[in-house]
Formats: C-alpha cells, structure tokens, sequence
C-alpha cells in the first residue's frame, strides 16, 4: 500500500490483509481482552474529506484495548496509551486537574515514573506558551501546554514481531503505563460534548 494505495492493489490483495495483518491482531486483542478490557480495530480506509494526501488506505493497523492503543506498520510495532485528542470540556478538566496541588504533584510524579521506565510522553500538539487563564510561570507549565497525554513506545520491525514476546512486550507497556491512563480516567473522564462534524 505504500508503493500503490490504490482501490485495485486493495482489492487484488484484501485476502493478505486479512489473513496476515487483521487476523493476528485480532488473535493478539482477544488474548489481551481478559485483562485489559474491550477491543476495536479501526478500519483500514483512510478520511480523507478534509486532507491533502487522497490515498484511500492506511499503511498500518491500529486497535484500542481498554486505555491503550497497538499499532503496527511496515515500520514496526507502536503501543500507546492515554487520550491522544481530548476535547473542549476534557482539556478544561485536564487543565484544572493540572493546576491543582494534589492532583498535578500526583500527575508530575507519574509522569516522571513512566519516563524513568523508558516510555516516552507526548501529545498530539501543545500550545507555545502558557493556556489561557493560566501562569507562564506555572509549575508545571509543560503539562499545561500540552493538549493530550500519552505515554507512547515503539520498536522497529524485527522478528520477534512473529512471536509470542510481541505480545509480551504489550502486555509490559501496558503494565507500565496503566497510571497515566488511571489518572485521566479519575481526573479528565469521557468528553459529554456532542461529536464535532
């Protein structure tokens, strides 16, 4: 797909995508189910109403189990967790939770044991300078900019990818950055706005 993401190459070679990419995911989701919650493989087309690349079709497979998120691509194996993307209502709770001296020390600690285990932590985008209503000199400005959170690791392609230790190397980020994904959950919770068109 990366040399021709095409509606033909897709069609001609579905049955791969299936059998080799789909079903091994999802073989690897049930497994995680029992202990990590519910699972959903994304589909494979690409929205492309608002973007410049029209190429209709991912070049990798992404899932959710629980708070966590697997990815894998012709790069190799990704494995998320947190919220990527909060909304208006979840960035203001956030913020606030951020802010608070109970809540925002407890979110600083974890942040720095999630890091301290070799995970990285990121957001989808942060602003250059302090939310509004808020210090530039706040501190913990570097929480308050960001506009999600998540602990993120990644492995480039290599053979264990075939093998069970795949499994077992999800099953550690997951063990590992559960309390990022615990805090937001107490903290940020769902969003109760309506979706955006």
């Amino acid at each position: 797909l990366e040399a021709d993401n095409t509606k033909g190459y897709w069609q001609e070679h579905r049955h791969v995508y299936d059998e080799l990419v789909r079903a091994p995911m999802e073989a690897l989701l049930e497994e995680l189910a029992p202990e990590w919650g519910d699972w959903k493989i994304f589909r494979p087309y690409r929205d492309i109403r608002f973007s410049r690349d029209k190429s209709p079709y991912k070049t990798h497979i992404g899932a959710t189990i629980g708070d966590g998120y697997v990815q894998l691509s012709a790069d190799g194996l990704a494995a998320g967790c947190g919220m990527y993307r909060m909304a208006k209502d979840q960035l203001e709770r956030y913020r606030a939770a951020v802010s608070d001296e109970s809540t925002g020390r407890e979110l600083v600690s974890l942040v720095e044991a999630v890091r301290a285990s070799g995970l990285e932590i990121t957001a989808h985008d942060e602003l250059k300078s302090a939310p509004r209503g808020y210090p530039k000199d706040h501190p913990r400005i570097e929480l308050l900019r960001l506009k999600g959170l998540i602990a993120w690791r990644q492995w480039p392609a290599a053979v264990w990818m075939g093998t069970p230790w795949a499994k077992d190397r999800i099953v550690d980020f997951l063990s590992r950055s559960r309390p990022i994904g615990d805090w937001l959950r107490a903290n940020v919770g769902p969003s109760t706005l309506p979706p955006e068109r």
